[in-house]
């Protein structure tokens, strides 16, 4: 497989058409400001209407009503996810230029900067790999024995679908869904949601289910999809083990743990471009305001958003 990137989507084509008018003006007005009166670079004027694009889709409101607070919750949801705390800060930044531009413009907002936390830099531990860092893992890995396909396709998954390895290790065939590509997963205090897979992990599921599974089963009876070479559950500490030993044949310098492959799929998803409140829905993440934001979400249009915008697909 490529490891050649994707473009991602402009936001015109993305979120920015999910805004309201009003929010939608105020957005062009300030990007025609970054254009035209500090004449800013293409790229930078595109990250800069992502992130605010992002933050106003993920907290919508009349422009006038924005408070400090809804800044402050928007930038720890996206440290809760996990990115990184540069990009955090890049978008902190994204959003005092934008008020700041609409306070210069006489558009009173309830909004200081000032309250709004700073984000510390070089605190935060290297538990998310670069796309090509999760390509040179991944596609390093060997799948000629019934163990090494299940390997592969268990950090496939991880970094697929975003599940913590808990949610991965109680996997049961009933939960596949192979012809749609979804699983359900069953998250912390019994919450339930459908994430879907690449198409690329056909063959793969393919190759475990009808070859390696029936192997390591034996005789026994399990509706659990991975299996130990005993016939029995995967436990996390054997998952490690594993683990550690790929990421050294891997030749990967950086602290790898089943986390990092949580913190990576929602980094690479949300600087791709993809909306926080999707990202959230996938990972199974409730809001800081309100469990019940994504009832709204299409499960349709998620999956289309999760293809366009995930590395491996």
């Amino acid at each position: 497989m490529s490891t050649s990137l994707k473009k991602p989507r402009t936001i015109t084509a993305g979120i920015e058409e999910e805004l309201s008018p009003a929010l939608k003006s105020y957005l062009s007005s300030f990007v025609y400001h970054l254009k035209v009166e500090r004449g800013m670079a293409k790229n930078s004027i595109e990250s800069y209407r992502r992130d605010i694009g992002d933050f106003l889709l993920f907290c919508p409101k009349e422009i006038g009503n924005y408070e400090t607070d809804d800044i402050t919750k928007y930038l720890l949801s996206l440290q809760e996810i996990g990115l990184l705390n540069t990009s955090v800060a890049r978008k902190r930044v994204a959003l005092g230029q934008f008020f700041g531009f609409l306070k210069d413009n006489d558009i009173e907002t309830k909004v200081d900067m000032d309250l709004v936390p700073r984000i510390k830099l070089g605190v935060q531990l290297p538990d998310v790999l670069t796309v090509e860092e999760m390509f040179q893992l991944l596609n390093s890995l060997p799948v000629k024995t019934p163990l090494e396909i299940r390997n592969k396709l268990m950090m496939e998954l991880l970094y697929a679908t975003g599940m913590r390895i808990s949610e991965l290790l109680n996997i049961s065939l009933h939960d596949l869904n192979l012809t749609e590509r979804v699983i359900l997963v069953h998250g912390k205090g019994n919450k339930q949601r459908y994430v879907p897979y690449v198409d690329t992990l056909d063959e793969l599921f393919a190759k475990y289910l009808k070859q390696s599974r029936p192997i390591l089963l034996k005789l026994k009876q399990s509706e659990l999809l991975f299996l130990n070479n005993r016939g029995e559950k995967m436990s996390r500490m054997g998952f490690w083990k594993i683990l550690r030993k790929a990421v050294l044949e891997a030749n990967i310098k950086k602290e790898v743990t089943p986390h990092t492959f949580r913190h990576s799929f929602a980094t690479h998803l949300l600087e791709g471009g993809v909306n926080l409140r999707i990202v959230q829905a996938l990972l199974g993440h409730s809001s800081i305001d309100t469990t019940q934001i994504y009832t709204h979400i299409d499960m349709k249009r998620l999956v289309e958003t999760y293809k366009e915008y995930h590395p491996r697909a």
